[in-house]
């Protein structure tokens, strides 16, 4: 009954009272229960033993001779390659997810009228650079890399062609991933991991050659990167190569040290990203004809940040995985420096966003975390946490200023800032590695006795090295890259037309819109692709200007004026052109 009206409590009050005793009950019994005595292996020491073995086997009980002994070992050896085996997939999956982030990053970072292009070209570069690599870039890459006794030896990657034992070039096993007529199980699980981390080397491309491209260009831009740029550079450093020799040859610390490929993978990407938006050029209206840029903002931050976290996600499989095995324990230092150092790398961005502007940038705090996962790429396995911390934030001010430096001095357009995020901090992961590398692992690297160490731990040689790397890593990733490029030009269109890239290139190259149901206009800070109407084009007074406070900003030319305008001057050199004819 209610106490202060009188009235009987209705079922619904009593319906609410029976589920909540019900649930305390249940609660209470999930506690006593909880705390029971029962058996079990909370430390796993008890979890497998010779029950296991005995049960694999067929047999009952191990005979006391050099033939139990040797099934024994066989045994454990079976069981700690299919460890590696199942933490090399797994690490491998999380990689091939950064595919996604990279899409939602390089779509968000541009305009929505080409939105289903740069979905398309994030797609078409996975499928068309595996064919690449799968064809002859894994040949090239790993072809002479045995053994590797994680993964059971591949024995049969055994061919590498150079000028001897320290100077290998080019790997000549693995075609096809056939050998003799068959395949083989290590060499298919190192496949599965490789082949995701040459795709991040084609995505990264994308950033920079985004909204202007063809499909045709991109056709030829992922073969190159799959089938030669990417894992001939991949085999001097990681498939027992010249580069990883020099510790033997010229007595620079180990050789060249990349443990995860802030080098091999990500300056060589920001390389090739360089020589390709050089050779396509600017996007219409990125840069005035003093050469100041204007800034094209993205049409969506929330796919930057999405797909910024996705790829922070992803690389928790791909440094820690680059170990090729859980049963080395160093995963968890390689985990841990690399989250620092992503986050680290975040907030020197948003800070020096802040300086410099009054407000912490969101898209730069996403390139600043993105900087940091690149830098601490190389020496994740190597150093310390601290030097993590320093390594991350020195990379987050560095892609500050990296994009700024493309914008305003090299007056190189770069959408997704592609060429700072991973070239230029790719390198001062090289770098930092030779200056950081504690001597705490790596024993015995690339032939080399005793553990890595940098500069600041008694070896300038190793600093040595690492910058070798970076001469060559350019000189080829770029080199290449512009001379295939420059070559292609003359034989394709590698660029759409003008009036394509004035639309948008979603239609002409893919016939499909992203966004078919949107009305896409030029809304504050953005861009839009239709045609706009004349009281639209109308200056308005500044802010500061309607207050009467004197102090009234510059405005901008309207986006939409500068289009109708450059449509315009088409229209006219075309009839021009057309009259002469």
């Amino acid at each position: 009954m209610d106490v202060t009206t009188g009235a009987k409590a209705g079922p619904r009050a009593s319906t609410v009272k029976r589920v909540t005793a019900l649930s305390l009950l249940t609660l209470i019994a999930f506690v006593v229960v909880g705390r029971l005595t029962h058996p079990g292996d909370a430390a796993g020491l008890g979890t497998g033993g010779l029950g296991d073995f005995l049960t694999g086997t067929g047999a009952r009980s191990v005979p006391l001779s050099q033939v139990g002994v040797n099934e024994l070992a066989r045994e454990a050896g079976h069981a700690r390659v299919a460890v590696n085996f199942t933490w090399l997939l797994y690490a491998a999956s999380l990689v091939l997810f950064m595919q996604a982030g990279f899409a939602l990053l390089t779509v968000g970072l541009t305009r929505a009228k080409n939105a289903g292009h740069m979905f398309m070209l994030n797609f078409a570069a996975f499928v068309i650079a595996l064919i690449g690599y799968y064809t002859v870039g894994f040949a090239f890459h790993f072809g002479g890399v045995a053994p590797v006794a994680n993964l059971g030896g591949v024995g049969h990657l055994n061919g590498l062609a150079g000028l001897g034992t320290n100077w290998g070039f080019l790997g000549t096993r693995g075609f096809l991933l056939q050998s003799g007529g068959s395949y083989d199980v290590g060499s298919l699980a190192l496949f599965m991991f490789e082949v995701v981390f040459m795709e991040t080397a084609g995505y990264i491309i994308i950033g920079a050659i985004a909204e202007r491209i063809s499909f045709a260009g991109l056709i030829v831009a992922e073969l190159a990167i799959g089938a030669l740029v990417y894992p001939v550079f991949g085999n001097w450093v990681w498939g027992g190569g010249w580069l990883a020799h020099l510790g033997q040859t010229f007595h620079l610390g180990h050789g060249a040290v990349d443990f995860a490929g802030s080098g091999v993978v990500h300056a060589t990407g920001g390389f090739a990203a360089l020589a390709l938006a050089m050779v396509l050029g600017p996007r219409i209206g990125k840069f005035n004809e003093d050469g100041t840029p204007n800034a094209i903002p993205g049409h969506n931050l929330g796919y930057v940040v999405v797909g910024t976290f996705i790829l922070l996600f992803g690389w928790m499989g791909f440094n820690p995985g680059s170990t090729l095995g859980a049963t080395d324990l160093r995963i968890s230092v390689v985990a841990v420096t690399t989250l620092i150092a992503a986050c680290f790398g975040a907030a020197a961005a948003m800070a020096w966003t802040n300086w410099r502007w009054g407000k912490p940038d969101i898209s730069m705090g996403c390139n600043g975390m993105l900087a940091g996962c690149v830098a601490i790429t190389a020496p994740c396995a190597f150093v310390a946490p601290w030097a993590a911390v320093l390594i991350g934030t020195v990379a987050g001010v560095i892609v500050c200023y990296g994009v700024w430096f493309f914008d305003h001095r090299a007056r190189v357009d770069d959408p997704c800032g592609a060429i700072s995020v991973h070239g230029i901090c790719g390198v001062w992961g090289v770098v930092a590695l030779g200056l950081f590398a504690d001597g705490t692992y790596g024993a015995g690297w690339n032939g080399v006795s005793g553990t890595v160490r940098g500069l600041f731990y008694g070896d300038a040689g190793q600093l040595g090295a690492q910058l070798v790397m970076i001469m060559v890593n350019f000189a080829w990733a770029f080199g290449v890259t512009y001379a295939i490029f420059t070559v292609a030009r003359r034989f394709m269109a590698i660029r759409v037309s003008p009036e394509v890239e004035l639309e948008g290139l979603d239609v002409p190259e893919f016939g499909a819109e992203c966004y078919p149901e949107f009305v896409l206009r030029t809304g504050r800070g953005g861009h839009g692709t239709v045609r706009p109407e004349p009281s639209r084009l109308v200056s308005r007074p500044a802010q500061g200007e309607a207050d009467g406070d004197g102090s009234g900003l510059e405005f901008e030319l309207a986006d939409e004026l500068v289009e109708l305008t450059a449509r315009r001057v088409l229209e006219l050199v075309r009839a021009d052109g057309d009259g002469r004819g």
